[in-house]
């Protein structure tokens, strides 16, 4: 158990660094291109300055990334993958199409087992298009 643990934990540390790498190379990209416009234009400057200015921005750049890692495995908040989990409440009964309400709206919604009654509670477990797949709230 501890290996499959491991194993997932390395291989979800290695995409991270991967994904910062990526952006990291985006931002390196960004500031090539402004060196070299600035070289076209005639502006010179001075190679101890931009190794310096090199230096900082990119530690500054590095640490922005590094915060960014835990955003990576927020749950999705919004839009139909945000709705999953959620409780609601059947004001049409499943038979095994109906409606339910689910954060202040009505939903179509298929029950995924059996017929749920007017006024029982249920728990989203996926949607198909704008139908909501449902199944009895686990009490």
């Amino acid at each position: 158990m501890n290996k499959k643990i491991d194993t997932k934990l390395k291989l979800r540390t290695i995409t991270d660094w991967g994904k910062v790498i990526i952006l990291l190379l985006d931002e390196a990209a960004v500031i090539a291109v402004i060196l070299l416009i600035l070289h076209f234009l005639g502006i010179q400057i001075p190679l101890p300055i931009m190794i310096g200015g090199g230096i900082i921005v990119g530690i500054f750049v590095f640490l922005i990334h590094i915060a960014v890692i835990p955003s990576f495995h927020w749950k999705q908040v919004t839009g139909r993958e945000g709705m999953i989990g959620e409780q609601g409440r059947v004001v049409e009964p499943l038979t095994p199409f109906g409606t339910i309400f689910v954060k202040g709206e009505y939903w179509k919604a298929k029950s995924l087992n059996d017929n749920i009654e007017f006024d029982e509670n249920v728990e989203i477990v996926g949607n198909e298009g704008l139908t909501l797949k449902v199944k009895r709230e686990d009490r």
